[in-house]
C-alpha cells in the first residue's frame, strides 16, 4: 500500500513544512509514502484519477463533521486497508474554508479530529503524527504507549 498525504494551499509556516518533513520521513520507516501540495481542490481531485493501479485509490479527507476514530480505531482502519489490498490510500486536508460538497462525495470516508476546528496546516500535521501513531500501534513499536 502507498499511503499519500494531500493537502491543498501552499504551506506558510517553517515549522510546519519542518513537522511535515519530520513526520514523513518517520512514516517512511513503515509505509510507502508521499506528500503531494495541490494548488486547488480541482487539482487535487484530477490528480487522483490519474493514479495507476488495479485498485480504485481510496480518499479520505479531513471535515470536522467526519468520523472519529480513537488511536486505536485508526490504527485498524489502516490496518483493514491493508489487508484488503488497496494499493493508494490518499489522506486530504483541504484548504482553509474546507472542501466543497463535491469532494465530501468523492471520498470514501470523512475524518474528524474532534468537533473543533483546527488550522489546515496544524491540521496536515495532526493527521502526520496520527499515521504514525497508528503504523506504531500496529507494529507494536512503545511510541504509542509513551515508551520511546
Amino acid at each position: 500500500m502507498k499511503l499519500r498525504i494531500a493537502w491543498i494551499g501552499k504551506t506558510k509556516e517553517p515549522a510546519i513544512t519542518a513537522l511535515t518533513a519530520e513526520y514523513m520521513q518517520r512514516l517512511g520507516r513503515y509505509v510507502d509514502s508521499e506528500s503531494q501540495e495541490s494548488p486547488s481542490e480541482e487539482a487535487l481531485l484530477k490528480s487522483l484519477e490519474k493514479l495507476g493501479g488495479r485498485t480504485r485509490p481510496v480518499l479520505v479527507i479531513l471535515d470536522q463533521r467526519g468520523r472519529q476514530f480513537t488511536s486505536e480505531e485508526f490504527s485498524q482502519f489502516l490496518n483493514d486497508q491493508q489487508d484488503r489490498g488497496t494499493q493508494q490510500l490518499v489522506f486530504a486536508v483541504g484548504p482553509a474554508d474546507g472542501f466543497t460538497a463535491a469532494a465530501r462525495h468523492a471520498a470514501d470516508l470523512t475524518l474528524a479530529f474532534g468537533k473543533m476546528t483546527l488550522a489546515h496546516e496544524l491540521a496536515r500535521v495532526v493527521l502526520l503524527e496520527q499515521l504514525y501513531r497508528a503504523f506504531t500501534i500496529l507494529k507494536g513499536h512503545p511510541y504509542h504507549t509513551g515508551h520511546s
